[in-house]
């Protein structure tokens, strides 16, 4: 039903405009409230590179992270990843990951990225004290946040937005009416575009940053390799 209603399918998606309005509105003001300094984002001592979305539900962030975070490494820079570990409840926080960690205790996607790339993973609900978790215990260079693109509360130095290539933006309403966390236009503000499946369009290059991932890379003003702040 909720794909159907954010497909456009379904004519509910109508019944909760309202709801999507005041939704919209209040994205909107929290992310003004940072850009004009209302509000204090906190700014790591090393570099932060966000992965996220612009829409509710999986579309391939965690892949394109430990792709990320690989690519870093093969290049000897020393990565560390963070996120707010959906799915997993540890006894406190920041949760640093070890080898015993469960996904009970720290969900699903970072005990993965932390055994598929062996970088340092913390969780926490305030991803700024995950990362201050690990430069306490880790000698970094950068941080990767898996999710967060919404969580202006860590400053960031470069986003990266995936996209799902089949169901895209759904019908283009934010939600509950629609599946977007922000609008399309907030793509013209970050540095790189990930479209996970779907048919690359014109302008658009095919390539295979994951094994077994249909990608399609849009050109972005960021070198990965080449991080640095300005």
């Amino acid at each position: 039903m909720i794909a159907r209603i954010w497909s456009g399918e379904s004519p509910l998606w109508r019944l909760l405009l309202p709801l999507s309005w005041l939704y919209g509105l209040v994205s909107a003001v929290i992310r003004l409230s940072y850009q004009l300094g209302w509000q204090k984002a906190w700014r790591a001592p090393v570099p932060v590179v966000v992965v996220g979305n612009l829409t509710a539900g999986g579309n391939g962030k965690t892949p394109v992270v430990i792709w990320l975070v690989e690519q870093l490494q093969q290049r000897g820079i020393r990565v560390g990843v963070v996120s707010r570990g959906y799915g997993g409840k540890a006894d406190r926080y920041p949760l640093v990951l070890t080898d015993r960690t469960s996904t009970a205790q720290a969900g699903d996607e970072p005990v993965l990225i932390h055994q598929r790339t062996g970088a340092p993973v913390a969780v926490s609900p305030l991803r700024s004290d995950a990362v201050k978790a690990l430069l306490s215990a880790h000698d970094l260079q950068i941080i990767v946040t898996d999710d967060g693109l919404q969580h202006y509360k860590l400053a960031r130095d470069r986003e990266i937005v995936v996209i799902d290539g089949v169901r895209r933006f759904g019908n283009g309403w934010w939600l509950p009416a629609g599946p977007m966390r922000e609008r399309a236009s907030r793509l013209q503000s970050v540095d790189a575009v990930i479209v996970n499946g779907g048919v690359a369009r014109p302008g658009r290059s095919r390539c295979n940053c994951v094994q077994g991932w249909r990608l399609t890379c849009l050109p972005a003003n960021v070198a990965m390799s080449r991080l640095s702040r300005t």
